[in-house]
C-alpha cells in the first residue's frame, strides 16, 4: 500500500487490471477477489465497494477460501518477526503490540499459532485493530475448540473485517470537486 489516498471516482474508472494493482493491498495475496468486485462498478460509495468485495470474496470456491487464508501471516510468527510479511500486516501487528511482545507472550503466541495451524491447516486469522493484544491471545486459545468449518467462516469474516480497515484508511469517497472545496 502507498501512503496516498485513492478516491473512489478514480478507482471507479479503471480498468480490471489497473484497479487490482490498486487494491491489491485489501488481501493476502487474493486478486480473483478484486476482478470480481470490479464488475460491481461504479461504485457510489466506500461502502458499496466494501459489499461488491465481500460479496466477490464469499462466492470464491473453497479452495480460494482456503488459499486466502492460508496466504496470512501468523500473528507475531516467524515470518512477522523477520519482517517478511506486508507492510499492511506489520502496521497492523505493531498496532496491537505484537511486535512487542515479552518472551513469555512470544512463547504463548507461538504455541498457540503451531496448535492453531496443526489443528485446521491453516493460520489463525483475526482483525487485530479491533482488539488488545489479551484479547487477540485469549480468542487464539478460545478458537481451538471450534470446529474447522466453523474457524474457516470466522477466519473470512475476519478476512472483511481487515479489509474493511484497510479501505477507511485509503480510499476516499470524497469527488474531485468536492475535495478541493
Amino acid at each position: 500500500m502507498e501512503n496516498q489516498v485513492l478516491r473512489l471516482d478514480e478507482l471507479n474508472q479503471l480498468d480490471r487490471e489497473t484497479f487490482v494493482a490498486r487494491l491489491r493491498f485489501l488481501f493476502e495475496d487474493a486478486p480473483w477477489v478484486l476482478a470480481a468486485a470490479w464488475e460491481r462498478r461504479p461504485f457510489a460509495h466506500l461502502e458499496d465497494l466494501y459489499a461488491a468485495l465481500c460479496a466477490a470474496l464469499y462466492a470464491g470456491s473453497a479452495e480460494q477460501h482456503e488459499a486466502l487464508i492460508r496466504a496470512h501471516p501468523e500473528l507475531a510468527g516467524r515470518d512477522a518477526l523477520a519482517g517478511a510479511i506486508t507492510p499492511e500486516s506489520a502496521r497492523e501487528q505493531a498496532m496491537a503490540g505484537l511486535n512487542r511482545l515479552a518472551a513469555h507472550e512470544l512463547a504463548q503466541f507461538q504455541a498457540l499459532n503451531q496448535a492453531y495451524r496443526e489443528r485446521f491447516g491453516f493460520p489463525f486469522v483475526i482483525c487485530v485493530r479491533e482488539h488488545t493484544r489479551e484479547e487477540i491471545l485469549a480468542a487464539l486459545q478460545s478458537r481451538l475448540t471450534n470446529s474447522r468449518q466453523d474457524e474457516l467462516r470466522q477466519a473470512l469474516h475476519e478476512i472483511t473485517r481487515i479489509c474493511w480497515f484497510r479501505l477507511v484508511d485509503t480510499v476516499s469517497d470524497t469527488h474531485a470537486s468536492a475535495a478541493t472545496t
